[in-house]
């Protein structure tokens, strides 16, 4: 693994000539992301990460926390908060940002922890990769909850991104659910390999959840077909 996507985060906080993080998938063309994007203040957020922040309570773990700008907004303001990501050059950006509770992990071998607040967000369903895979997440994601713990975790309807036939109905491939989708990310003139990454819609999500034991509720919906859920 490359971990490019690290490497621009890493790039952008230590001035190493940060450039545009390029992403591709299998229904869309490249498209470019200015890194700082990842480095945004609280103010800068779309309302619903800002609303999962507000949400969040007690102990905190911050899944997929990339640049961590979510986590550094807590813990300024006292928050018990660790953030976990498989990128190792994104939690090194972490820690020269000045987190104190990062680590390289991989969400499914975590073990022994318990959280009242399990944050998953830009959209947070992405690492499940595949709609099979959401049962072991949410199974671990669920194992690591304390007594009235909450999951907190955002994700859009991409049914937008297929074309409309003349009815109106959509153009949706047959094999496998819609919102799979192969990303393919480059930096620097180096691309990594294709990976899965899922966009769930929010009854899709909320029948997972149910599967799985958990309740759900849909708290804030945004501008373009994406939407905060709570998982409890």
């Amino acid at each position: 693994m490359k971990d490019l996507f690290g490497k621009a985060i890493l790039d952008f906080q230590t001035n190493n000539s940060p450039e545009a993080i390029s992403t591709e998938t299998n229904i869309s063309e490249a498209d470019d992301m200015d890194v700082a994007y990842l480095f945004r203040s609280y103010n800068e957020m779309p309302k619903l990460e800002q609303k999962a922040l507000q949400l969040a309570k007690g102990k905190i773990l911050d899944v997929g926390c990339g640049a961590g700008s979510h986590s550094l907004y807590l813990q300024e303001n006292n928050f018990d908060v660790t953030a976990i990501d498989i990128s190792a050059n994104a939690i090194e950006a972490c820690q020269l940002r000045g987190l104190k509770n990062v680590k390289v992990q991989n969400i499914l071998d975590l073990e022994n922890d318990k959280y009242d607040t399990i944050l998953l967000l830009m959209n947070g369903t992405g690492i499940f990769g595949t709609l099979k895979e959401t049962y072991n997440y949410l199974q671990k994601l669920k194992s690591l909850l304390a007594p009235n713990g909450q999951i907190l975790i955002d994700s859009s309807d991409i049914i937008y991104m297929f074309d409309e036939d003349e009815d109106g109905s959509k153009w949706i491939p047959g094999n496998g659910y819609y919102g799979e989708l192969t990303f393919t990310v480059s930096y620097k003139n180096q691309t990594e390999a294709p990976f899965p990454w899922l966009y769930l819609d929010y009854n899709t999500l909320q029948n997972a959840a149910h599967a799985n034991g958990l309740q759900c509720e849909l708290i804030q919906e945004g501008d373009h077909f994406d939407y905060l859920a709570r998982l409890f």
